[in-house]
């Protein structure tokens, strides 16, 4: 049985994105330039991606326009419109929290959310994560997307891992 895990990167104040959507503000502080991050780490434990639409659009348009990031691992994109589903690429259009369920059923590797906020607090609220990966980037925000726009009932965590790198501080959680 798989793991759904949501693994974001998130300014000080909460931020996913800038008031324009944009995630140009995601490096470090500079001080280890060089450091891997945990996100190669990460990835090597993913079998499958799970993200709403306005996250896809932007990997595909702004983020890698010429090549699809994640090749070899199936992707679902939780979205209302009717598209063709691509190759590892899955238009899903149901219910967000039957597509979870059914692929923690399936699926023996984690299942990362990548995004975005919707996606990510409709599983939260649902009680869906069981695992919540964030680095947080030393920047301040003000205004953006927040990660959690709004949560239904407390979520207790317990603290199972911290990392850092180049200003960088991830925090890893597991539900109670």
């Amino acid at each position: 049985m798989g793991k759904i895990v949501l693994y974001l990167a998130m300014s000080v104040d909460g931020y996913i994105a800038d008031e324009q959507g944009g995630v140009g503000w995601l490096g470090g502080d500079g001080s280890e330039p060089d450091a891997p991050g945990s996100y190669p780490a990460f990835y090597e434990t993913v079998d499958t991606i799970v993200m709403g639409w306005t996250t896809y659009r932007q990997i595909v348009t702004e983020l890698s326009p010429d090549s699809w990031p994640y090749e070899g691992r199936p992707c679902y994109v939780v979205t209302h419109r009717q598209e063709e589903d691509q190759e590892g690429i899955c238009f899903w259009n149901g219910e967000l929290t039957a597509l979870a369920d059914k692929l923690k059923a399936e699926r023996e590797g984690n299942i990362w959310i990548c995004g975005g906020a919707s996606v990510a607090g409709q599983l939260l609220k649902e009680g869906r994560i069981d695992k919540l990966w964030l680095s947080v980037i030393p920047t301040v925000l003000g205004k953006g997307v927040r990660l959690y726009p709004e949560l239904g009932p407390e979520l207790p965590l317990k603290l199972v891992g911290t990392e850092h790198y180049n200003g960088i501080v991830d925090l890893v959680y597991e539900k109670r």
